[in-house]
């Protein structure tokens, strides 16, 4: 028993199968029959010489369908049907040993903190650039709730020291994590920074609204209704309480998951939702939970209140932190972050893709002009005709700079602009204000989570740095910022209430984190003329 040997069992009524041993190092792949249901992976006999076995699952179209890793402490990994489905034609497994050079080995080191994906500390400075940057990922096993769900943190150093770029076999130390409560004496450590500061902890543990959270989509469906989805809270869980409805009159909440029937989407974080006001419909798209990415699209019917899972034509990879904007019915994607391992040579996507409903089919358009680099975790807003695109993260370094992609000519270019920028940040909010202004707040530069705000002013191309302590007091990341029309009373019944266009709007920013182990759940509101003045 002492050969190191991964095993695999297919189907609940197969026998175990040898699929590689340590003597045979680099990648082995074994076909997968089509129908196999469930498929059991496991290792037996000494670690001694490997540090963990990374494995993944390919369908015929080399489409991604699960990836994990195996240590000495997380010795199994399973996948079964009803969690991913299943292909039609057959399927690729393969695995790569990654055995033990000296005690100081990083893939030890890490393999014995049962490491998930993960992006290195990002660059404090301006970036500017279109090169690829290399990223090192790793994927989680399926362990204990309290080890969960870093593959969507940025960690930061424990000394806020100015980040540098990595060798390819440079070790990393001295790493937590976005939001961290690692260890018990962190947690502790946290909430006695959090109680000097006059701070209050939030848990998922609340009776009159959502839970706290980050990575969740807010999305406004008509004047006095906005719908939450999603998100991820204290100690790293996926919230329980995923789906609510804002009644912005009161500012009420009312938990949804079961309002609308037909299948709820599998909680995620780092998710788009987009609602088109034509079909009066909610795009679902994408995003992560623990070792599973997604790249399938959620439909909710606000009219119907029903549930569909759209089976789409065309690819699209599976993708978390992009973003996605509805220009004339179709949904535009552009950047995001893949799972890893991945075929792509990088960490972050620089690819556009649209979605068209009516066709229920994915494509990826021709483009022209100075693409912006790789990226995830920034923002995007159509304004006349043109998508907006500023900021976000490719591990080191995290940008500032702003592209916008004319949907007309569809022709990308730098954005030249002036006035007070806002430092290089991802998973900030941002928001319309106007026709030709939007405001981005707040967001994650690698160390710490910001709460200052910036107004664009797209016919000058111009920023304007924004004092206004309602929105700044406290830092937050991966929260969500949305604009609603404000009712216009008409008569002396407050029941006699009118939108339209023209009525006066409201900022509202729900939600997200300050990095100290604080996940918020308040709900702050401001008068965009306010903000405009």
């Amino acid at each position: 028993m002492d050969e190191f040997v991964v095993y695999a069992v297919f189907g609940a009524d197969g026998a175990p199968r040898k699929i590689g041993n340590i003597c045979k190092p680099g990648k082995n792949s074994i076909p997968v029959k089509a129908g196999i249901e469930q498929i059991v992976i496991f290792t037996s006999g000494r670690w001694d010489k490997c540090s963990s076995v990374t494995l993944e699952l390919m369908d015929e179209n080399d489409v991604l369908i699960l990836v994990g890793k195996l240590t000495q402490f997380s010795k199994c990994i399973s996948w079964e049907l009803w969690e991913d489905g299943v292909w039609s034609n057959g399927a690729t497994l393969t695995i790569q040993f990654e055995p033990v050079k000296s005690e100081s080995d990083p893939a030890l080191i890490i393999a014995q903190n049962e490491y998930t994906p993960d992006c290195n500390t990002a660059a404090l400075g301006p970036q500017m650039g279109t090169g690829r940057k290399k990223r090192s990922r790793e994927e989680e096993d399926d362990v204990e709730e309290e080890t969960k769900g870093r593959e969507n943190m940025c960690p930061n150093t424990s000394e806020k020291t100015t980040p540098q770029r990595r060798g390819r076999n440079s070790v990393r130390t001295g790493q937590t994590r976005l939001f961290p409560q690692k260890e018990e004496q962190a947690t502790t450590r946290t909430t006695q920074n959090a109680r000097a500061k006059g701070k209050q902890i939030k848990t998922p543990a609340q009776t009159n609204g959502p839970s706290g959270r980050w990575g969740q989509t807010l999305c406004p469906i008509d004047p006095q209704t906005a719908i939450l989805i999603g998100g991820q809270g204290a100690r790293m869980q996926f919230c329980k309480d995923p789906i609510w409805k804002l009644c912005t009159e009161d500012l009420s909440w009312v938990p949804a998951e079961t309002l609308a029937e037909g299948p709820t989407p599998e909680a995620r974080i780092g998710h788009t939702a987009t609602y088109d006001p034509e079909s009066k419909r909610i795009f679902v798209f994408g995003g992560s939970k623990h070792k599973k990415w997604f790249n399938d699209v959620h439909i909710l019917d606000t009219q119907s209140w029903r549930w569909t899972m759209v089976e789409a034509q065309g690819k699209v990879p599976p993708l978390a932190y992009h973003s996605c904007t509805l220009f004339r019915g179709e949904l535009f994607v552009f950047g995001g972050v893949f799972p890893c391992p991945h075929p792509e040579p990088d960490g972050c996507s620089d690819s556009l893709y649209i979605f068209n409903p009516e066709m229920a089919i994915w494509y990826q358009p021709i483009v022209n002009g100075n693409k912006p680099a790789p990226r995830s975790g920034h923002s995007a807003c159509v304004m006349q005709g043109k998508i907006f695109i500023f900021g976000g993260w490719d591990t080191p370094v995290c940008f500032n700079d702003m592209f916008q992609l004319d949907l007309c000519l569809m022709e990308f270019s730098a954005v030249q602009t002036r006035g007070s920028s806002p430092s290089p940040r991802s998973w900030h909010g941002c928001a319309g204000l106007s026709d030709s202004h939007f405001l981005v707040h707040g967001g994650y530069n690698g160390n710490d989570a910001l709460n200052d705000s910036y107004i664009f002013n797209t016919d000058t191309s111009c920023w304007t740095s924004l004092t206004l302590p309602r929105i700044t007091s406290v830092p937050r990341a991966g929260h969500s910022i949305i604009t609603m029309a404000t009712a216009c009373t008409k008569g002396s019944s407050a029941e006699q209430q009118e939108f339209s266009e023209t009525s006066p709007q409201t900022l509202l920013i729900f939600g997200g984190g300050d990095n100290e182990g604080s996940f918020f759940s308040d709900l702050v509101t401001v008068p965009v003329n306010e903000l405009c003045e």
